[in-house]
């Protein structure tokens, strides 16, 4: 069966079938960049107006094996949800639950411990200086959780949530902890959560070199920052591209 015959068997019988398939593959990118770690972790999609109904992975499955099929659909307003059968991860209810109950333009929620980012994370320091292109794409648009409180339960995930309130912001780093990052679709989430990790990887081994690093200017950096965010259409290709690959090399992530 081919990927258009697969895809028109699927779709009838799932709800929100694009959104799936797109929140499958930035599962199946994000294990492939080895940013996944084991059975944690967990993204989610907005599917409703108001953002409070969403789609996400199911509990401890491995980012690689993900299908359009395995998404959870859950209402962030409906207090029985970790009571039901196939609840999702207690933490992904509260992390992703406390957002799209209070951040309705955060869509796509994407959280990972990727290495890079997880060590800036460590750093007494956490912010991302605007050292580069990458980085100074976040300059301004990041925000550091500096008050760690152990796992994200309901409670620690309001307290998260909070801090994603202004609309500018897209990444969380969650001090000890990693990184969340946000997007009004997968497209934009993931390409964020792509360039974040590159940005925190250059900015870790220019640390490592002990030399003085060559920071942009505060105008320069917003500049950059403006410049991309208004850049076109490059987060939607990355998606498609992404997507174009698993077509050809493992089309079942559109089950």
């Amino acid at each position: 069966m081919n990927v258009a015959q697969l895809s028109a068997k699927t779709r009838s019988n799932l709800p929100f079938y694009e959104e799936r398939v797109d929140l499958a593959c930035a599962f199946r990118w994000t294990a492939r960049l080895n940013m996944h770690e084991a059975v944690a972790n967990h993204f989610s999609l907005a599917v409703n107006d108001d953002g409070t109904q969403f789609l996400m992975n199911p509990n401890q499955m491995h980012f690689s094996r993900i299908k359009a099929s395995d998404m959870l659909l859950i209402d962030a307003n409906d207090p029985e949800t970790m009571n039901r059968p196939g609840a999702p991860d207690p933490t992904a209810w509260g992390l992703h639950g406390a957002i799209h109950r209070n951040c309705p333009h955060a869509r796509c929620a994407l959280h990972v411990h990727s290495i890079h980012a997880t060590v800036l994370a460590s750093l007494a320091n956490s912010r991302l200086p605007p050292i580069d292109q990458n980085s100074a794409m976040f300059f301004n648009r990041h925000v550091v959780d500096a008050h760690y409180g152990g796992l994200a339960f309901e409670e620690e995930g309001e307290r998260c949530s909070k801090l994603l309130a202004d609309p500018k912001v897209r990444v969380m780093v969650m001090g000890n902890h990693g990184v969340m990052v946000i997007g009004k679709t997968v497209a934009e989430a993931f390409n964020q959560l792509y360039y974040f990790e590159r940005a925190a990887e250059t900015y870790i081994k220019a640390l490592w070199t002990g030399q003085p690093l060559r920071t942009l200017s505060d105008e320069v950096a917003e500049k950059t920052a403006s410049e991309l965010d208004d850049y076109p259409g490059q987060a939607e290709q990355h998606l498609a591209e992404l997507k174009a690959i698993l077509d050809e090399q493992e089309p079942a992530y559109r089950n």
